[in-house]
Formats: C-alpha cells, sequence, structure tokens
C-alpha cells in the first residue's frame, strides 16, 4: 500500500503552486564548468538560455539554475563569479519564460539578485547551514525556499564517517533548519524539504532514504526528491553518469509511489513521462482500495 500525498499550496511571490495533484517536475541547468553530470555543456549564455527554454518545452513545471558545482570535492566558487553565471540568464529568460525559475544557491546575495531578476524560489543545499542572512532574503521577497539536508560541505562530504543512523541525522538537521526559517519570517506555507540523496550519504543510507521515504511526511510540508544521474546509482549498474537514464527513471518511480510532490531531473522529457505513468499507479491504488 502507497502512503498518502498531502495536497499543499506552495507561496512564491506572484503566484500559488499547487503540489500533491501530480508529480511536478523540476529541470536542471548547470551553468557552470564542472557540475558532476553535464559540467560545461549549457556554459555560455545562449546555450543556457537555450536549454532553459527546450526544459520548459518538454514539460517541466520548474527551472532550477545553479552557477557553482555541488559535486562532492567541489571548491567553492565566489560570489561575484556565480553572479555571472546566473544572474545574465535568469535576466535574459524575463518574458520568455512561463515556468517558475529556482536559483541553486546557499549565498544570501546571490538568492537576493537573483529573486530580484525574476527567480522565485531558492534552492538551498545547505539548509540555511552556510549563509545566516539567506533565510532573511527570503522572508523579505516571499520567495519559496527549498531547504535541503547535506552532510559536511561538498568539498568534503565524502570523507566523512558514515552516519550511524542517516534518518536521525536528517529529521535533527531539518528540524533545525524549519525553525531557523521560521523564526526568521519564513511561512511554513513557503517552504519544501529535500532529504539530500547523495549528499554525505552511504549508498546504503541512499536506498534506505528511497525505501523509507514515507517517514519524511512526519514534517507535515512538501518533498522534494533528487536522484537524476546520482552516483549511488551508477554503483548499482557500473556506468557513468550520462547513461544513468533507466537507473534515475527507477528511483523517480520509487520517489513519487513514496509521495514525492517534486523531483528533480536532468533528462526532462523522459522523466515526465515516468512522473505521468507513476502518478496513475499512485492514483489507482489510492481510489481502489
Amino acid at each position: 500500500m502507497f502512503p498518502l500525498r498531502k495536497k499543499y499550496q506552495l507561496a512564491l511571490p506572484n503566484k500559488i503552486l499547487n503540489l500533491g495533484e501530480r508529480t511536478l517536475v523540476m529541470g536542471v541547468l548547470n551553468v557552470t564548468p564542472d557540475s558532476f553530470s553535464d559540467g560545461g555543456k549549457f556554459f555560455s549564455l545562449e546555450t543556457a538560455i537555450n536549454r532553459a527554454l527546450e526544459i520548459e518545452k518538454d514539460g517541466a513545471d520548474i527551472l532550477d539554475i545553479g552557477g557553482e558545482s555541488s559535486r562532492p570535492g567541489a571548491e567553492n566558487v565566489d560570489l561575484q563569479t556565480e553572479l555571472n553565471r546566473v544572474i545574465p540568464v535568469i535576466e535574459a529568460l524575463k518574458g520568455k519564460l512561463k515556468i517558475p525559475i529556482s536559483i541553486d544557491t546557499y549565498k544570501a546575495q546571490v538568492a537576493k539578485e537573483a529573486l530580484t531578476a525574476g527567480a522565485e524560489i531558492v534552492n538551498d543545499i545547505s539548509a540555511l547551514r552556510f549563509d545566516p542572512e539567506l533565510a532573511k532574503v527570503v522572508a523579505k521577497t516571499g520567495a519559496a525556499i527549498c531547504l535541503m539536508h547535506m552532510r559536511g560541505n561538498p568539498k568534503n562530504m565524502q570523507q566523512i564517517p558514515a552516519s550511524n543512523d542517516i534518518w536521525k541525522e536528517i529529521f535533527q538537521d531539518l528540524n533545525l533548519a524549519v525553525e531557523q526559517a521560521i523564526k526568521n519570517g519564513i511561512n511554513k506555507e513557503q517552504i519544501i524539504l529535500d532529504p539530500g540523496i547523495g549528499f554525505g550519504k552511504t549508498m546504503s543510507d541512499n536506498l534506505r532514504i528511497l525505501a523509507e521515504q514515507f517517514k519524511l511526511a512526519e514534517f507535515d510540508l512538501p518533498i522534494l526528491i533528487g536522484t537524476s544521474r546520482k552516483s549511488f546509482i551508477g554503483k548499482i549498474l557500473g556506468n557513468l553518469a550520462i547513461e544513468r537514464l533507466m537507473g534515475t527513471a527507477a528511483t523517480v518511480t520509487t520517489a513519487i509511489l513514496q509521495g514525492a510532490h517534486i523531483v528533480r531531473v536532468h533528462d526532462i522529457k523522459e522523466m515526465v513521462e515516468v512522473a505521468k505513468v507513476s502518478d496513475a499507479i499512485f492514483s489507482y491504488k489510492k481510489f481502489n482500495l
């Protein structure tokens, strides 16, 4: 029996995003030279804009733009470099893109300028740990925020000791993040949670999170799952990131049947189809018990 997927209304600055009626697909656009799966592919302004429009055409509901790689071992990118990568893209998409833009950053200044340029969601891999000013920016602008769980940071997350109890860490850390968000003036209706598949977790941790994802319903907040092309899929299949389409499809299906509201993916067209079929199965099971 599948768990129920509660419906939510996510508050954005200029609209409400309905979550739970069907799975929303967040399409990834990395404007970086070194991301693990497509680094450098959409690094120029022209290719980034074209890819963003293609992502929308392929059926994505949200566009997630990032200017700093969070791959294992990645070095930090300075503020100005990140701004130079993402702000021109967001500005160029104004009036061209109909779906909301998410800015993948943990830096308050990047978030502030991206939201001013037209973004409506902040996707923070640090869950407010890296920049204490970020929560204030989100609260002031009325943007939505995704708080993601990560062990350590991108540079050291693969070297830190394995967790003794991954669910205990996730609940403890995300509870603190939600408390911090609300304390700084962010409304609960603006918050999404992401358990952070692959970020400092072992293969066993990742599989356990997917298998027991229903536990996240305890937060009573919408859930985003990002498994696309992750290394744990490669360990199972013995293949490269670009070859993990079918492995990703399996994890996306699992996430949806466990109640995910949003899935973050690179292969938009294919995962939109996966989401539609998974939603049909999910809905049938729910209404025909």
